[in-house]
């Protein structure tokens, strides 16, 4: 083929982006520019017109102080849209934020978005969806565990195993590589969000005090923990007391944290342990030598790397940055497409 001039101007300035359409939080990865978008999935629209207000930081931080004529919502729940028509606004946003940063004017872009891998085919379609009535040319999907593990650079095309735990807001996913396929793989709705209604009811149930969930999230980002910290913190929150029905400043430690979430962390440890159980013995020991990666937001609990080395006897580490591993992995896939495009997830082409 002869060399086009104009294709390969186009193909230079092409606005190819790599999304983590998380449920806490979504993040834009841009070819040549890295992250230029990390703000919480919050959207606050207009009760009567369903219209968008404020999306990502400004809407989070309306969160519990809405008036009465708007509501703040979450589009994904779990991983997956609840809110389709929101979540298409939401993309919509955030593309367009993508799109201004260019130094010319761009065709539409091509967009690769990290779901959970137990996604159903009607999931997987909806974000297909979103995507393109929000403004792309060209929609991909990969699993978020295989887009975290590309960023990571864990070697999953090769002979041997890797195993990745991608610990998000709505899901924890357990899978692992060998020679550019999947071994065996859990998915569970057990994850960020759930240790937050963990701490919420933990509060509630113990001092009778009504926290919000942004509360509960600073509490566990500040002193929650999987495992005895050096030395023990302790932090105040705020709500109301739900018999006297004032408001009230209670202090709690990192050890009533702890106790709080001990079973949402138990439950990915028990998950990581029957993940182990179905893999070959020839695997296994490829894992005793590089360990286990954990990424995602959840990973950065303090602790818990020590912790899930301890109970699979397997050292486990935390990537670089486990909050951006997803959109950098989906950015890469862009990047190196004819190479790395076998590792996209295969939609049904039927409507």
């Amino acid at each position: 083929m002869a060399f086009n001039p104009l294709n390969w101007i186009l193909g230079f300035f092409s606005l190819d982006i790599g999304i983590d359409l998380g449920t806490a939080n979504t993040l834009v990865h841009v070819k040549n520019k890295g992250i230029v978008i990390n703000e919480p999935s919050w959207v606050v629209v207009n009760k009567r017109t369903r219209e968008p207000i404020a999306v990502g930081v400004e809407a989070k931080a309306l969160v519990g102080r809405t008036p009465a004529n708007m509501v703040a919502v979450r589009p994904l729940r779990d991983g997956v849209i609840s809110e389709f028509e929101i979540t298409e606004e939401m993309l919509a946003y955030f593309i367009d934020r993508a799109h201004q940063q260019s130094i010319v004017p761009v065709p539409r872009p091509r967009v690769v978005i990290g779901v959970p891998s137990g996604v159903t085919e009607v999931e997987k379609r909806a974000v297909y969806d979103a995507a393109m009535l929000a403004g792309a040319r060209a929609a991909y999907l990969i699993a978020e565990p295989t887009a975290s593990a590309l960023a990571v650079g864990l070697p999953i095309t090769e002979i041997g195993g890797s195993m990745i735990v991608d610990i998000g807001g709505g899901t924890s996913e357990v899978t692992v590589y060998s020679h550019g396929g999947v071994v065996t793989a859990r998915s569970l709705r057990v994850a960020g969000d759930e240790m937050d209604q963990d701490i919420l009811q933990y509060v509630r149930n113990k001092y009778n005090l009504l926290i919000g969930e942004r509360m509960a999230e600073q509490v566990k980002i500040t002193i929650g923990s999987a495992y005895p910290l050096p030395e023990e913190k302790t932090t105040s929150v705020r709500g109301r007391n739900l018999v006297s029905g004032l408001p009230e400043t209670l202090e709690l430690s990192s050890v009533e944290i702890r106790e709080a979430i001990s079973g949402s962390v138990q439950t990915i440890i028990d998950t990581v342990k029957d993940t182990l159980e179905e893999v070959p013995p020839e695997i296994v020991s490829d894992l005793m030598d590089v360990g286990i990666c954990l990424a995602g937001g959840g990973s950065l609990l303090q602790g818990l790397s020590d912790r899930i080395s301890d109970e699979v006897r397997i050292r486990a580490w935390v990537a670089e940055d486990p909050m951006t591993c997803v959109a950098r992995g989906a950015g890469m896939i862009l990047e190196r497409f004819e190479e790395l495009s076998f590792l996209l997830l295969p939609l049904d082409s039927q409507e």
